[in-house]
């Protein structure tokens, strides 16, 4: 919660402004702000493995590095290039960060995985809720961009004190004569991962919804400001869609403990997908409140369900290779999110384009549901 907090703040609403001030044309402004989760992409999959070799403790310290250091460097940068860069090297504390907590979290224990995966996600999105509330304010207080970044370094510290009062990683195994190196042990980490057709469906859903979710965040302000919904109602309708997605992720992670991954995995994609293509079609706020909160529900249901069955599918040793694969896919979906709605949007409307994704979802949706067994149902039935 304490690291994404700080990291977002670093986002939105403090970086589009800061690049248009350093006269960044609307291009290269969402190239800045996409830098991050293109580091993400690259760097998750290496860092998620490296964590199964050299340790998830000494993993998150260097992530944390990257959430305290970089920012220290913000009032420094004059151009917008330099700007582009530094967002690239910022984005490696997510990316070192993330997969390797996630992995620490599933390792801790077999039963209620998804109850504790909830609660994860949730203390993040947390976190991710008040950090542009946190930005937008000090930004509004101090008119500094300095002042604003060193802040979120300050913020960057709290999160390295915690990491240092867990437990030390175990000492490495010795290496047998004539086995493996660190370097093979690493690929064939990645590689025993990424050959696994059923962590590859699942990973891909996760992406699939995050296109959807991704075309909602950055669509639909558009769609309700021209349809003549005020700023003020368009924030609080997608505040309904985080504030449920928050609050429900806990839960949902429960009772996909209970009552096996595949099924909440396909009732949540069930909500995304049938909210999608309605929300152009309705102009009320009250129904557009109502059609965020099943949306917001429906990635409730799914992302813990989905971190849980990856974690499932793969043995122990290989969690953080599982969380790496997990994470880069999961980030090139809600990359690509934006930038497909976009082209769908400016060629055919709105209507068109979330149909249009929302079909996509079908698709995977059944593809998952023939192709990648339940571990939890599986284990009953040899039992």
């Amino acid at each position: 919660m304490l690291a994404r907090l700080g990291y977002q703040m670093a986002r939105s609403p403090v970086l589009p402004r800061f690049a248009q001030d350093l006269g960044a044309g609307p291009e290269l402004a969402g190239l800045i702000i996409g830098a991050s989760t293109i580091t993400g992409v690259i760097f998750k999959l290496p860092a998620g493995a490296l964590s199964d070799l050299l340790g998830r403790r000494r993993m998150m310290l260097l992530g944390c590095f990257f959430f305290a250091g970089p920012p220290l460097l913000y009032p420094l940068v004059g151009d917008p290039l330099a700007l582009l860069l530094l967002r690239f090297v910022h984005g490696l504390a997510t990316a070192i960060f993330s997969p390797v907590a996630a992995a620490a979290v599933a390792a801790l224990a077999e039963r209620g995985r998804g109850e504790k995966l909830g609660w994860f996600a949730s203390a993040s999105d947390a976190g991710g809720t008040v950090g542009p509330l946190l930005g937008g304010l000090v930004l509004f207080w101090t008119a500094s961009y300095p002042a604003t970044y060193l802040l979120v370094g300050l913020l960057g510290l709290p999160p390295l004190f915690l990491v240092l009062r867990l437990p030390p990683d175990p000492p490495a195994s010795p290496r047998a004569p004539g086995g493996p190196s660190r370097w093979a042990q690493f690929r064939d980490g990645i590689l025993e991962v990424a050959s696994s057709p059923a962590v590859l469906i699942a990973s891909g859903l996760e992406a699939a919804m995050y296109v959807g979710y991704g075309a909602f965040l950055g669509y639909f302000p558009l769609y309700a400001s021209q349809i003549g919904i005020n700023d003020a109602l368009i924030g609080l309708i997608i505040g309904v869609q985080l504030a449920t997605t928050m609050l429900a992720k806990p839960l949902s992670g429960r009772l996909s403990d209970r009552i096996g991954r595949k099924p909440m995995i396909l009732v949540g994609l069930f909500l995304v997908a049938g909210s999608l293509p309605v929300i152009p079609q309705i102009r009320a706020p009250l129904l557009l409140a109502l059609l965020s909160a099943i949306l917001g529900l429906g990635v409730a249901i799914v992302t813990p369900s989905t971190t849980a069955l990856v974690a499932d599918l793969v043995r122990a040793g290989r969690m953080g290779s599982a969380m790496g694969v997990f994470g880069t896919i999961w980030d090139s979906g809600e990359a690509a999110g934006p930038v497909l709605a976009g082209i769908l949007v400016a060629r055919a409307g709105y209507g068109v384009a979330f149909g249009a994704i929302a079909a996509g979802l079908g698709l995977v949706a059944l593809l998952f549901a023939l192709a990648v067994p339940d571990p939890e149902r599986a284990a009953v039935r040899e039992a």
